[in-house]
């Protein structure tokens, strides 16, 4: 075991270490007193607005190009493989 594992098992327990230390600190936290309590929400004070409308689902086909756009693409020509036999050679 090399000094550098050894450094480091002794480093990261630090991290550890605070962390427990951190449990230990929040369990022994008192918690707020309730007579300081002035009766509000606890909340902001901004009016509340409704919410805006969903938007519309996009369309299921692509729309128009009006009256004066590019006609629309034609699909082009369908094609057939052919399936041919290897050539023999003849010597």
């Amino acid at each position: 075991m090399g000094w550098g594992m050894v450094w480091l098992m002794l480093v990261l327990k630090i991290p550890i270490g605070l962390l427990l230390w951190l449990v230990w600190w929040a369990i022994r936290q008192t918690p707020d007193e309730l007579g300081e309590h002035d009766g509000g929400d606890g909340g902001s004070k901004v009016p509340h607005r409704p919410a805006p409308h969903p938007r519309s689902p996009f369309p299921h086909r692509p729309r128009g190009r009006g009256p004066h756009g590019d006609p629309t693409v034609a699909a082009p020509a369908r094609t057939r493989t052919r399936v041919t036999r290897a050539r023999t050679r003849e010597h």
